[in-house]
């Protein structure tokens, strides 16, 4: 027999895959998270998982934020007020009334 799509055990079966992937991804995010330690300023311990553990100091750079002024060549607008005669549409609807009316 082959790959059978529509079958409810065939779902159960991959919804338990997907539920233990989680979990083992789970459990690696943990274990990755707690191997490391913060010991100082810009200063972490690693735990590497080679035979046993070995612990290395890893110094992390330090970054200074501040701010600095900086001349810029702008354009300058000016906004003058005008008026123009522009020539509109209209629209009169008239009844079927008003037309018999004018016959």
């Amino acid at each position: 027999m082959g790959w059978l799509p529509d079958l409810p055990a065939n779902t159960l079966l991959e919804e338990a895959l997907v539920r233990k992937f989680a979990a083992v991804a789970a459990v690696l995010a943990v274990v990755s998270i707690s191997a490391c330690k913060k010991t100082g300023e810009g200063e972490y311990q690693v735990e590497k998982p080679v035979i046993g553990t070995q612990t290395d100091t890893i110094h992390t750079p330090s970054v200074e934020v501040g701010t600095d002024t900086a001349n810029v060549t702008v354009p300058k607008v000016e906004v003058k007020k005008d008026t123009a005669a522009i020539k509109v549409p209209t629209v009169k609807v008239k009844s079927p009334s008003d037309n018999a009316k004018k016959r």
